[in-house]
C-alpha cells in the first residue's frame, strides 16, 4: 500500500473498526498525522505564542488535529491489531506502563496472519477472482452508443 493509499484508507474508515489493516497502512497513517502534528506545534510555537499551553504543549491547531485524527487512528489500530489475529480490545494494553506500549510496537510491527482470519481477508492477498465472492453484485456496464 502506498502513502496515498494509506491516507484514503484511512480517513475513508474512518470509524470502521471491523476488517484488518496491512502495516504499510497502519504506520504510513502514523507517520502522517506526527508530522503535521510536529509541523502544527511548530507553527503554533512561532506565530501564536500566547495561544499555546506551555505545559501540555499544545494550542488550538493542535487541538484541532488531534480531535479530526482521534477516530481514524484509533480505528487503524484497532484494524492493525485485527491483522495479526488480536481483538481491539487489545488496544487497552497501552494503559500498563512501558509494557504495554512495548507489546503494542511489538505487536504492530510483526507481520499479520497470511490469508484469512476471523477478521476479515488478508489485506496483502491479491483481489480473489469474481466468482470467489459471491456476495458481490456484479458492475452493469452502460451500453456504447
Amino acid at each position: 500500500m502506498t502513502f496515498d493509499q494509506s491516507l484514503s484508507a484511512c480517513f475513508s474508515k474512518y470509524v470502521t473498526f471491523s476488517g484488518r489493516a496491512a502495516r504499510s497502512e497502519f504506520w504510513y497513517f502514523v507517520l502522517f498525522v506526527w508530522a503535521i502534528s510536529l509541523l502544527l506545534g511548530f507553527v503554533e510555537a512561532r506565530l501564536l505564542p500566547g495561544m499555546t499551553n506551555p505545559e501540555a504543549g499544545a494550542g488550538p491547531l493542535s487541538g484541532l488535529w488531534g480531535l479530526a485524527t482521534l477516530l481514524p487512528l484509533l480505528s487503524v489500530t484497532v484494524r492493525r491489531l485485527h491483522d495479526g489475529a488480536r481483538s481491539g480490545w487489545w488496544w487497552w494494553l497501552w494503559l500498563v506502563p512501558l509494557i504495554g506500549a512495548i507489546v503494542l510496537l511489538v505487536w504492530f510491527c510483526l507481520r499479520g496472519t497470511q490469508g484469512p482470519n476471523r477478521f476479515g481477508p488478508d489485506p496483502l492477498a491479491p483481489p480473489s477472482a469474481p466468482h470467489e465472492r459471491p456476495w458481490e453484485i456484479p458492475a452493469v456496464s452502460k451500453p456504447h452508443g
